[in-house]
């Protein structure tokens, strides 16, 4: 169901006067995702006619953009992939550990989204899988589902990592699963002193490579002595990193992912109003806590769209990425051996591929199945439709 305020809505109305206010300052990646949400299922993308095969009822339907960052197209996205994932669950339970990037790190990052985002996935992976894999520790390899999320609550620039972990790992012969304790995984104080070693390690190799780029506020910081006084507080303060109490069992795992993979910048639910005033949506503080954490913000609309457009992602930048024993195309084999380790059954391989549900909306007027009629291409309306038949044969008047 449509909700009654979309960021669709908002960048109709006023997307053309945001790009001409700021023409030659927006990237083509933010002005391919302002296009695409502004055409979602509307006749620029294209679509079809499906009419009732009980009541002859008909409706069109317009092609949906399918863009990662369009609120609407997410939902669909986000089933087929934990359709995927579901497979890969083990009978174990499962640890919520999540790396953010202190302040003066995620500027850098805004600037430089493709270089310092990449390194974030790098340097956290390579942490948890170090860690792990000391005997002092878990001394296992483990796996690890790990998603980018570049903002807070209130669509300001907060780039964090969220991983889910299975409660265990393969020792280094591969020859038995070892188990975490119930409710720990690993220490996460160690886990931040190794993340900030790393990550500034690499950053510092990064700038020396030539490979960031700086302009605006931050221009003084392409001189590598200035570079580097702007990292000296970091290198004193905790990096945070976050172990939430483990899962209660793989179908929470699930619910999880289903609410964070796909996720963006908003939901079109949390939108409460839009007028001349600017737009109010609903966000969490999280300096708050029990019923005052859920607070109510308007900003202008020129605001809500660059913080909504301080998301979008490079072209071809992977958000989700998986490492160690669900890395690549050694994941099955790892997973049955795991599932083989701990004595429980392999999922079955289906013979043939299922035929996808229909999830075709019945007909509004009398609840018959809906079939397609007629196709439509991007940039065109359907035709007008047939003109009903009289039960004689006759065309009705």
């Amino acid at each position: 169901m449509r909700a009654s305020l979309e960021v669709a809505d908002i960048f109709r109305a006023a997307g053309a006067a945001y790009r001409a206010g700021h023409a030659g300052r927006l990237s083509l990646d933010k002005l391919k995702v302002m296009s695409a949400i502004e055409h979602c299922r509307t006749a620029v993308m294209g679509g079809h006619v499906d009419s009732c095969e009980d009541c002859g009822h008909w409706r069109v339907s317009y092609n949906s953009c399918r863009n990662r960052h369009c609120p609407r197209c997410q939902g669909a996205a986000a089933r087929t992939w934990l359709a995927e994932r579901e497979a890969d669950l083990l009978p174990v339970g499962y640890f919520h550990v999540v790396f953010t990037l202190p302040a003066e790190v995620a500027d850098i990052a805004l600037q430089n989204k493709a270089a310092v985002y990449g390194l974030l996935f790098q340097a956290a992976s390579e942490t948890m899988t170090t860690i792990a894999a000391d005997p002092k520790h878990l001394g296992a390899r483990i796996g690890i589902t790990a998603v980018l999320h570049t903002w807070g609550s209130a669509m300001t620039h907060h780039p964090h990592i969220h991983m889910i972990v299975p409660g265990g790992g393969l020792s280094p012969d591969g020859g038995r699963w070892i188990s975490s304790r119930p409710a720990f995984l690993l220490p996460v104080r160690v886990l931040g002193k190794l993340f900030r070693r790393l990550f500034l390690t690499r950053l510092m190799a990064l700038h020396a490579a030539g490979r960031l780029a700086f302009f605006g506020g931050l221009a003084h910081l392409a001189d590598r002595r200035a570079f580097l006084r702007h990292l000296s507080p970091v290198r004193k303060k905790r990096w945070v990193v976050y172990a939430k109490p483990p899962f209660a069992g793989p179908e929470t795992v699930l619910a999880y992912l289903s609410r964070y993979t796909h996720r963006v910048a908003i939901s079109n639910s949390r939108l409460i109003r839009f007028d001349a005033s600017g737009v109010t949506f609903r966000y969490k503080d999280y300096r708050q806590s029990g019923a005052n954490r859920q607070q109510v913000m308007t900003i202008s609309t020129d605001e809500f769209i660059r913080r909504f457009l301080l998301h979008v992602l490079p072209m071809g930048f992977h958000r989700i990425r998986h490492y160690g024993l669900l890395a690549g195309a050694t994941r099955k084999a790892h997973l049955d051996h795991v599932r083989q380790l701990l004595g429980v059954a392999l999922p079955a391989t289906a013979d043939a591929p299922i035929e996808p549900d229909d999830v075709r909306p019945p007909c509004p007027c009398c609840g018959g199945h809906m079939v397609v009629i007629e196709t439509f291409e991007r940039q065109h309306q359907p035709r007008a439709p047939p003109v009903p038949m009289a039960p004689s044969g006759v065309q009705a008047l």
